[in-house]
Formats: structure tokens, C-alpha cells, sequence
């Protein structure tokens, strides 16, 4: 059967101050009063039932993110005691779902993605499991065609067509250097793709992958998966978990995976809308806009010579002034105001970590 994650962990800092350790970005209702992780579910009407349905996410955020989700069962939340990165949370995941089912393909979605139109989305995401299942060791991913030489994403060389409009991918690179990511955007889409950070596969095939790859990882999810369900399961992941490598499923799994004669990477294009909302520049691009270029996301602001800017704020009754500012971001909630250059924001990490260090986790 058909089944999905959705990975809702992360801290969010690079959209600090209103993703906060208590409530993270993915919770934040900042798409019109809906949350990124509501909205990854809502893309799943009619393509996976309710009770197939999973969220991967810290244990800490359990009753939050239950409370989000109308309709997520308490028993579908997988809960990490810490986060050990992408490579352990889905190959945790993949354990516990074949137990429950052991034929079960999986497509793998974030909580962190702003994603148009939906019923586009959801006849490629359609396409990709009939790929994931056209045979054994089959491992697709998702392409957007780049926009920009950027290096925070991972790149997939594309080769012949396999699938219908999937290819193979002969090459996955995970965040390359500048210059080989200008090289490769300037070859067209034709040839590379971003890759998504979506995948989908067969659990067995997902799982062969990090058996052979990561065989530690392997047998920690393992031990975890067969306790799953038992009186001493929180104790086994409590103790397990946390000892497991950290470290993301792109270099793990699938740049090995690109270079294995036993497996097929797939990649199936993505020709629609697709924002990744993990900075305050990112968010930008989804908010309204004067005819300055400022972006708009506080019910009462005044703007004067101001360009570039974006404003946020999380109290509909407070006014942000701005007077001669390009190029900023300012953003306010009930204790803390951050005000930053523009192209400085993907830094704000380095804030955040003073802000907790000086003034303590009422403020983070």
C-alpha cells in the first residue's frame, strides 16, 4: 500500500524570531492562518488516506503537532527523541511502516515547502510511486529546474529516460561549490535539476540501501522498529536513537545510490510552483508586494523611501514604520524585534545562538 511522511523537524533558526524551539516554523501559521506542515497534508487529499499518513517529527512537539493536524492519529507520529538529521529519521520511519505493511512504498514530503498548484503536485507525486514500483531497488526523486547557481541545494545529472517522462539520474551532488553550480545551471534543465529534498521508494528497497550503506543505522532502526508498539519501546529509541550517526539521507543514501550498479535512481521534473520557506528571503517570495518591492506580512505598516524590505509582524494592533530602509528585514513579535540586511539573513543562525547564549530560551 501506499503510504507518506512528512518530515516536520528542524529548529527553523533562519526564521527565528518567530520560529521559536517551543513552536517551529513548520507550526507557524504564516500561509494566510494555515501552517506549512498543515498545507504538506492538505497536498495529500486524495492521493494517500488519512490513516497512511505520518509525521516524522521531535518528540518535545508531539502535543503541538497533533494539535496542528486535524486528523493525524496519535499512533501515526513518529517521534525522535533528538534529530540525528534526515538519514536516520526516514530510515526510522521505513522500519516502523513495514512492519505495519510490508509492501509499503512510501513518498517522502517536508514541512518546510510551499508548493503550487496542488493537483499538479499530486499527478507527479502519482508518477512517482508507479516508478517506485515498476520494479526492485528503485529510488525516484523530484527535480525543479534551477533558477539560480545556488549551493544550498542538491543537484541531479540527468540521463536517459527510463519511465514515461522519469529519468535516470547518473549523478547526485549535494550542495556543490559555486563554481561547478554555475557550470551545471548554465547546461539547462535538460541536463540538471535541483533536487527536491522529495523522494519515494519502496521500504525494502529504502531500506536495502542504508543495510548496505549505513549498516550501524540499519540495525539501530531495526531494534527500534521491533519494539515499536511494545511497554519498553521508550526506552529502546531513548537509548538507541541518539547514538545513531548523524548525518543527511543525500549523502548517505542517495549519492551512493547514484553510483550503484544495484540500484535505479529515477528523477520525475517538477514544472510548477515550489518555494522552499527556510530563510526570511525565501518567505519573501510568497508575501504580497507594494510597488516598492517591499514584502508585506504585518496588518499595519507605513513605508516611506523604503525598498526591498520585507515586514513581519505576529500583533495585528502594532504598526511597523520604516523611513529610508532598502533592502531589510524586519521582523516583530511580543519580546523580540529583528532587524537585519536582506543578504545577510541566511546568516541568522549566528543571532540566534547569541540571543540564547545572553538572554536564555524565553527569547529562542
Amino acid at each position: 500500500m501506499r503510504h507518506a511522511v512528512i518530515l516536520a523537524g528542524g529548529s527553523g533558526t533562519r526564521l527565528w524570531p518567530m520560529s521559536r524551539s517551543g513552536m517551529p516554523k513548520q507550526l507557524l501559521p504564516l500561509m494566510k492562518g494555515k501552517s506549512l506542515l498543515d498545507l504538506a497534508f492538505q497536498r495529500l487529499d486524495g492521493l494517500v488516506p488519512m490513516e497512511r499518513r505520518w509525521v516524522c517529527a521531535a518528540e518535545a512537539h508531539r502535543a503541538a503537532v497533533c494539535a496542528t493536524v486535524p486528523g493525524l492519529s496519535v499512533d501515526r507520529f513518529l517521534g525522535e527523541p533528538v534529530g540525528r538529521d534526515t538519514l536516520v529519521a526516514l530510515a526510522f520511519a521505513a522500519a516502523v511502516i513495514a512492519r505495519v505493511d510490508r509492501e509499503a512504498t512510501i513518498v517522502v514530503l517536508t514541512a518546510d515547502h510551499l508548493i503550487e498548484p496542488e493537483d499538479t503536485f499530486r499527478g507527479v507525486l502519482s508518477r512517482g510511486f508507479d516508478a517506485a514500483e515498476s520494479g526492485p531497488g528503485v529510488l525516484v526523486t523530484f527535480g525543479i529546474a534551477p533558477t539560480r547557481a545556488a549551493t544550498g541545494f542538491g543537484y541531479l545529472r540527468l540521463g536517459k529516460r527510463s519511465l514515461g517522462e522519469a529519468r535516470i539520474v547518473e549523478e547526485f551532488r549535494e550542495k556543490p561549490d559555486a563554481a561547478t553550480a554555475e557550470r551545471w545551471v548554465a547546461e539547462g534543465p535538460e541536463h540538471f535539476l535541483w533536487n527536491s529534498g522529495m523522494f519515494v521508494w519502496k521500504a525494502e528497497a529504502f531500506l536495502d540501501c542504508v543495510r548496505r550503506y549505513e549498516p550501524a543505522t540499519f540495525d539501530g532502526v531495526r531494534g527500534i522498529a521491533i519494539a515499536w508498539g511494545a511497554p519498553g519501546f521508550e526506552e529502546t529509541i531513548t537509548q538507541v536513537y541518539p547514538g545513531l550517526k548523524k548525518i543527511s539521507v543525500d549523502f548517505a543514501v542517495m549519492e551512493r545510490a547514484s553510483r550503484d550498479p544495484a540500484v535505479k535512481v529515477m528523477a520525475l521534473p517538477m514544472a510548477l510552483s515550489w518555494h522552499d520557506i527556510g530563510s526570511w528571503p525565501a518567505y519573501a517570495e510568497t508575501c504580497p508586494k507594494d510597488d516598492e518591492g517591499n514584502s508585506l506580512a504585518a496588518d499595519n505598516h507605513l513605508l516611506l523611501d523604503t525598498k526591498g524590505t520585507l515586514v513581519v509582524s505576529s500583533d495585528p494592533a502594532h504598526l511597523i514604520a520604516a523611513f529610508g530602509c532598502d533592502d531589510l528585514v524586519i521582523v516583530h513579535t511580543p519580546n523580540v524585534t529583528l532587524v537585519c540586511r536582506r543578504d545577510r539573513a541566511d546568516d541568522l543562525k549566528k543571532l540566534y545562538t547569541r540571543a540564547s547564549e545572553e538572554f536564555g530560551p524565553e527569547y529562542v
